[in-house]
């Protein structure tokens, strides 16, 4: 067994341990691998091991490893996790499943017009900046509920859920369980929260996806490209 593939077997059977101590369903938590700065060998090997579902923060970087990989996989799912930019709205309706990162008026705009000149529907989450940091993506908690349903009424886009990355410092825990609050009361059912060192918090608070990169795929090399 390779070490990614090891690395997967561990993560999972967090997962479920996590997944049965919050008394919900099993198979209720899908893990979104995060392969952003590893080279495509490393996908392969995750897809050999049985991960379809993958994570990627750069749209152009997604562009060199999963076009290839898909004609082999039918099943393999691409979400888009880190920021976009307007002027990648395209190139990213092209490429993903769905996009995490959907977080301002702007790029609901250019999203809206990329699905229709391309002829394709996306699916989204809503990244909401939960601890309302100045540094980081993702719409304010107090416009969140609006741009969701701005989102999806005047932009006509698939919002399935909400996502969110709480502060580095103190427990994610009320930060997560927020978010999972704000999607109950909008109907929501897909909630990304929890990353490599808090996906179990995440799950305990109702989290649908963990997104685990460094855990699997091992530490990255920045200085790439």
């Amino acid at each position: 067994m390779s070490a990614i593939a090891e690395n997967l077997r561990l993560i999972l059977d967090r997962i479920a341990d996590a997944t049965a101590r919050a008394n919900r369903p099993a198979g209720s938590v899908q893990l979104v691998a995060v392969s952003k700065t590893h080279p495509v060998e490393a996908v392969a090997e995750a897809l050999a091991a049985g991960q379809l579902l993958f994570g990627e923060n750069r749209v152009q970087e997604a562009a060199t490893k999963f076009p290839e990989l898909r004609p082999a996989h039918p099943a393999l799912r691409l979400h888009i996790i880190g920021g976009l930019q307007t002027n990648k709205a395209e190139d990213a309706v092209k490429i993903a499943d769905m996009i995490e990162s959907l977080d301002r008026p702007k790029l609901a705009q250019a999203l809206e017009r990329a699905e229709q000149k391309l002829g394709l529907k996306r699916e989204y989450l809503v990244q909401v900046n939960v601890g309302d940091e100045e540094q980081k993506s993702g719409i304010p908690r107090a416009e969140a509920a609006d741009f969701v349903r701005a989102a999806r009424e005047e932009h006509g886009l698939a919002v399935r859920g909400l996502m969110c990355i709480p502060p580095a410092e103190g427990d994610p825990r009320p930060h997560f369980a927020w978010l999972a609050d704000l999607g109950a009361k909008l109907g929501l059912a897909t909630l990304s929260m929890g990353m490599s060192g808090d996906f179990e918090a995440a799950i305990a608070e109702g989290a649908t996806h963990v997104r685990v990169g460094t855990a699997i795929f091992g530490h990255r090399d920045y200085g790439v490209g």
